[in-house]
């Protein structure tokens, strides 16, 4: 029989390895109705759809019933409930996105520096970090891909992606409303309208969403009173679609955010030690979000993007997708190093991102032995910025420029039945990339930045190129109607570039192109369901060669002070085995979660001509982690139901920063969540949940810079318990 599932969706690809769905796996089933099996979702993780648990991609899936239950606020609360993803706010913002999977990925947000897991907003890749942390609103599903995706997503995916879809464009009218308090003075207000527009059967449809988050500090600045690690963020966005029968559509979608939050707060680890500043007796304070920083409060960013997307199929066996995206941010950030009332370690920021891209792409499928997606992408992108640093009020500098990145990448992703039950995976990816580098770095007489002293640190307009084929291959057989099997082979690459804070007058070197990254990436896994569908449980075991990895390092200046450094370590391996599970084991009662090992050494890392890869890292890799979700569920006598959940996720130790201070370094913590939802009827529901409920105090990341003679040893850190109420109206 002919396949039908040809998508004019606008999902985005993936390619990968091995599997899993920790989704809501069943819609909310209406009263008196309970489920009595898991029910796999729909994702587009190889550009078309399929159902989760028949493809063979290493793939996380929550839809918006999952989403609330687990109270996912924004992609940072995804980590504990994807195997082997570490992902949290950059250091001193709230909305900038530090993002890991399986060892692979990239802390510094400087510009001209690309991450190396990545974020996609719908059709469009979000290339820059600041106000990727995408808070989580009239969404309708979101996908985390586990290993590299460089055969359909291209050369910034070495380690996964992680898309955000939002909710489509409704023929019928609906919506909904919420309303959020919570401890810290939180008050989140969310809504949105969607339906067709022009009359019934017009072929016009619109949807509209909003959102406020809000709360304040969880410390407080002691030296000026103002609050710590507050948020203060409002999200706009707006689709409108018209539609011709069932073969035509064209869609355009805008988006806008924009975050106020205050600077977060960072806890002293040690008295700053410096002899060159007279605090050297001033100890840490006892609150791990309090500080004494001279700076202004000021880290905002906004960011904006709209796209057009037109989708064609002119017959069934052909579908066509064109998207054309225009985004851009700017940001401003205050990063007192230091923490303290002196200029010991002062650095004020800006950043500002523009970028257009398009995609053609052509999805086959003409129900017989094979059908597939052939696509081109054309990315061009200019990131800049400029940033003031001041040291002890002696040494003072500007750092300023702009990376350009033109990248034009052919990709081709093809699956052949070989047999009934045997089918073979290809595909690969043509990146042809360049990026071309300004910097101007130059020293100041005074904290006003108005009199250069003549100290030109560097000064460079340069273009290097890079060429990638990252080709993929998998083989995977259904054993049973309920097991496959899968291995796959694929390739990855994040392309290198220019650090632009080099200093070439003191470090001649650190003016020169930086290598891009490979990965080679083996994985073999498969998907089960048992128990008459009761029982989902997906493993996997990945094997990876890394090359030319990318480092962001403090490098001291013989002048006093330092530069934010980049290099290639080398080479590593990185295994792992990835356990995802879901168990229905009654009507009432639903377990689920995953287990994650991660193996992750360096092989070769060189150090003044030295392989020093024995005493290494690899950052934001931890050995073990995993989470367990145990939920009850009943129907009410009065039409609605109730939902309690209990959640526990851990983690082993973790380096957080590439220096492998062990100050900085984590031990093993783990967190207790839950929440309770009750939903009165079809219309309204409550929700009271609560996060950290041990209060229990971990760092994220962090700074030491007492190496780099500033004294500063600094520690950034989760979330405390907090706990909030929801009301929500759907109509």
């Amino acid at each position: 029989m002919k396949r039908k599932y040809l998508s004019m969706a606008v999902g985005f690809a993936l390619l990968a390895p091995a599997a899993f769905v920790q989704a809501e796996e069943q819609q909310q089933p209406a009263a008196g109705h309970q489920a009595t099996t898991l029910d796999s979702i729909t994702v587009t993780a190889r550009k078309r759809e399929e159902t989760l648990q028949d493809v063979p991609v290493a793939v996380t899936a929550f839809t918006p019933e999952t989403l609330d239950k687990l109270n996912i606020r924004d992609i940072g609360d995804l980590g504990a409930q994807v195997p082997n993803l570490t992902i949290y706010a950059a250091r001193g913002s709230t909305s900038t996105a530090t993002a890991y999977i399986r060892g692979i990925g990239q802390a510094d947000p400087l510009w001209g520096v690309d991450p190396g897991v990545g974020i996609y907003l719908d059709d469009v890749y979000i290339a820059r970090p600041q106000g990727a942390l995408l808070d989580v609103f009239d969404v309708d599903r979101i996908e985390v891909l586990r290993g590299p995706q460089g055969t359909l997503y291209g050369k910034n995916t070495i380690g996964g992606a992680i898309k955000y879809i939002s909710r489509g464009l409704p023929q019928e009218t609906s919506g909904f409303a919420s309303v959020t308090v919570g401890n810290y003075n939180q008050l989140d207000v969310k809504a949105a309208l969607g339906g067709e527009i022009g009359g019934k059967d017009s072929g016009l449809r619109a949807r509209v969403a909003m959102a406020s988050m809000n709360r304040d500090g969880f410390g407080e600045n002691l030296l000026t009173g103002q609050d710590v690690s507050d948020k203060e963020i409002n999200a706009a966005r707006l689709q409108i679609g018209a539609y011709s029968q069932d073969d035509f559509d064209v869609q355009f979608a805008f988006d806008y955010m924009d975050d106020k939050s205050g600077v977060r707060g960072a806890k002293m680890l040690a008295p700053n030690n410096n002899p060159l500043i007279p605090v050297a007796d001033v100890p840490p304070l006892d609150d791990r979000y309090d500080i004494r920083s001279g700076m202004r409060n000021v880290n905002n960013t906004t960011m904006k993007g709209a796209s057009a997307v037109v989708n064609w199929r002119p017959g069934e066996d052909w579908a066509f997708k064109y998207v054309l995206a225009k985004r851009e941010s700017d940001t401003e950030t205050n990063i007192d190093f230091d923490t303290l009332p002196q200029k010991i370690a002062d650095v004020k920021a800006f950043y500002s991102d523009s970028q257009v891209s398009q995609e053609l792409q052509a999805n086959f499928d003409g129900g017989g032995r094979a059908r597939g997606v052939m696509g081109l992408y054309w990315f061009n992108g200019d990131a800049g910025g400029q940033v003031l640093n001041n040291f002890f009020n002696l040494s003072l500098g500007d750092t300023q420029g702009v990376v350009n990145t033109k990248s034009i990448a052919l990709y081709a992703d093809w699956t052949f039945d070989l047999a009934e039950r045997l089918k073979l995976d290809v595909g690969a990816r043509y990146t042809d990339e360049d990026k071309h580098a300004v910097a101007y770095n130059i020293g100041y007489t005074d904290d006003s930045f108005t009199t250069p002293n003549g100290v030109v640190a560097a000064n460079f307009d340069k273009t290097v190129n890079f060429k990638n084929v990252s080709p993929k291959v998998s083989l995977d057989y259904q054993f049973t109607p309920d097991i496959m099997g899968y291995v796959s082979a694929s390739r990855g690459f994040k392309s290198g570039g220019y650090n632009i804070r080099a200093n070439t007058t003191a470090v001649p070197r650190s003016g020169e192109p930086f290598d891009d990254e490979k990965v080679d990436s083996y994985e073999v896994g498969s998907k089960m369901a048992f128990l008459d569908q009761r029982a989902f449980l997906n493993l996997a075991y990945f094997y990876n060669k890394y090359e030319d990895i990318q480092l962001s390092v403090f490098t001291a200046l013989p002048e006093g002070g330092f530069f934010g450094d980049f290099t290639n370590a080398g080479k590593g391996t990185v295994q792992g085995v990835e356990v995802e599970y879901q168990l229905l084991p009654t009507r009432n009662w639903l377990v689920s979660g995953n287990l994650a090992w991660l193996d992750a050494k360096y092989d070769e890392f060189m150090s003044g001509g030295v392989n020093i890869a024995d005493t290494q890292y690899f950052t934001n890799a931890p050995e073990f982690s995993g989470a367990l979700n145990v939920e009850y569920r009943t129907d009410l006598a009065n039409g609605g139901n109730l939902s309690a959940r209990v959640g526990y996720v851990y983690q082993s130790e973790v380096w957080p920063t590439t220096d492998l201070s062990p100050e900085i370094r984590q031990d093993g913590y783990g967190l207790l969540n839950a929440g309770v939802i009750w939903k009165l009827d079809d219309a309204w529901s409550l929700s009271l949940q609560g996060t950290n409920l041990t209060d229990k105090e971990y760092r994220t990341t962090g700074y030491n810079l007492v190496s780099a003679g500033l004294g500063v040893l600094t520690g950034f850190y989760g979330a405390p318990r907090q706990y909030m109420l929801t009301a929500r109206y759907d109509f």
